[in-house]
Parts: structure tokens; sequence; C-alpha cells
């Protein structure tokens, strides 16, 4: 049964190698020795691979240097809401493919976890340039949010617009402070949740990092996606539901929850990166709800023969 695609935006690669990678961890490549875009360019010069370190990873592949590149995604529902979620991201490359190579067998470049932060698509040597959680602001800028038992009564007495998001009305606050600004307005606002009331308030300031930016561009996309400069590139943020990921993909790689990233060729033979994560399995889940039980029963009547 083919598979209906939508696109999600364009990103380019002047570096000629593009990445997919989790946004938690972009920053934290080059704290590791070994900026992103060298690593990255090493495995694209074999035709694309698998990167990982600690709990970094990402997957880089040759792409074409002088066009946007395409992406796009097909869906599937949700067990968490039965919204439509990522099923397949696919990335046209707009390089050919190789003569000799079967265009019929995809090549597998390893695997990857959805990061509970979400999802990079963007050139190599571009993301050497990205700020993620806690970096300074890029312009000098922030965001403020805050949501709880006592919103309405802060708004009543502090203001601040709806943040609306896709589906959901989304917190109060105020956007694009200067940083000191939205640092003193968190201030007054948690100064008095702690003198009237103690808690029932969380107050969040957002500096406009470019993790925070890619989360923002998606704020009103069904799937959580947008596009946002970095280094001089086009890229493309993708988050993830928070109620979905935690029914689907928590854990990640230490829960085994990854899905194949494959190199393949399209109907015209042109190079396409393809991320599959498999609909969800009601039975399947069910199965390892039930060994994990078993196993649980099993350490528990071993620890009373230990005591």
């Amino acid at each position: 049964m083919s598979e209906n695609f939508v696109d999600l935006g364009k990103v380019n690669a002047p570096s000629g190698v593009l990445v997919l990678g989790m946004a938690g961890w972009i920053d934290e490549w080059r704290e590791l020795g070994q900026p992103l875009s060298e690593r990255a360019r090493a495995a694209a010069a074999t035709g694309g691979g698998h990167l990982r370190e600690g709990f970094c990873e990402a997957v880089a592949v040759p792409a074409a240097d002088d066009r946007p590149l395409t992406v796009r995604a097909s869906t599937s529902p949700s067990p968490f809401d039965g919204e439509p979620t990522i099923a397949t991201l696919e990335i046209g490359l707009a390089l050919p493919w190789p003569e000799t190579a079967d265009r019929r067998v995809p090549v597998r470049l390893g695997d990857l976890p959805v990061d509970r932060c979400g999802m990079v698509v963007g050139d190599a040597a571009g993301l050497d340039a990205w700020t993620g959680l806690g970096a300074e602001s890029v312009d000098g800028l922030a965001d403020v949010f805050y949501w709880g038992l006592y919103a309405d009564d802060a708004h009543a007495r502090f203001g601040g617009e709806r943040i609306a998001r896709h589906g959901v009305d989304g917190p109060h606050g105020w956007l694009d402070l200067p940083v000191a600004e939205a640092a003193a307005r968190a201030a007054e606002l948690t100064a008095w949740r702690d003198r009237l009331h103690g808690r029932g308030l969380i107050v969040s300031v957002d500096e406009h990092t470019d993790f925070h930016r890619f989360q923002r561009a998606g704020w009103h996309h069904p799937l959580h996606v947008g596009a946002i400069d970095v280094g001089g590139c086009q890229v493309l943020g993708i988050e993830w539901d928070q109620g979905d990921h935690s029914i689907r993909h928590n854990g990640e790689r230490e829960a085994d929850q990854v899905y194949a990233v494959t190199l393949g060729a399209d109907e015209t033979g042109t190079m396409v990166m393809r991320w599959t994560i498999p609909p969800y399995d009601h039975d399947h889940d069910h199965d390892h709800d039930h060994d994990h039980d078993h196993d649980h029963d099993h350490d528990h009547d071993h620890g009373d023969e230990d005591g």
C-alpha cells in the first residue's frame, strides 16, 4: 500500500553534507573534541553513515550543495490522542542513485531514537553554530511564559497575551522581550506567587537560542515542524508531542526504542534518506508489559531467596 506524503519544508546543504540529528544534543558534539561537520563529512565520504558518541547521535549523508532539498513525511495516528505523527521522514538529496547499485535495495545507514527534545535536519557545517539549552540568546531577546493553578489570577494582576499553539490555547506570557526585561518580569511573577500562594504557578524564561527558535517555529504546525536559519543555512526542526513520546519512544536508545534510517532511490532514480517509525503496535506493547511483569516477579522471588 502506498503512503501519502505531505511536504514539511525545505533545507539546504551548501557544504554538501546533510545531517538528521537529535536536537537536544547538536551543540554537544563540539564539546566532545571534534565538530559535527568533521564527523559528518567523513561519514558522507563513504556514502553516509551513523554517528554516535555518548548521548549524541546523528546520521550524515551526501547531498546536493546547489539547490533546496525537500523534506516530506507520511503519518500514522498517535496512540496518545489519535493525532497524526510522523511515520516516515523522507529527505530528497537531489543526487543521482549510483548506476552500479540496485535501486530496489535500500542501504541501511543505522538507526536513531526519537529525541524527546526533537530532531533537526540541516547542513552539517551550518549546525556547528547551533545554540542549545543553556546557551545565550542569539538576538538578545527572550520569551516569558506562565501557567498553572493561579494563572488566571496572575493574568489579572500582570497581564500577558495567550500564546496559542496548534490545537491548544497555550500559556500566558510575553514574546520578544530584551533578556534583562524578561528576567525581571519572571522574577516579579515568582515573587508574587511565593508571597501569596507558595506554589501553583510555573514561570519559564526561554532565551532565543536556536533550540527555542526551532520549537517556536513549529508552534502552529500540526506535526510541530518549523524552519529557522542556523549558520546561514535553512534548518528544519521537528518537535515531538510529549504524550506521544512517553507512550511510543520513552527510554529511547537505552530501551531499544530506535528506528531504521536508510538511503534509497525514489521513482526518478534520485537519492532519498528515509527514517521509518512503525505505527504503534498495541499487541506487541501488551506482550512487552507481560514479559516485564514476569521478569519483575522473577527478580522479586530471587530477592526473597537472598534475604
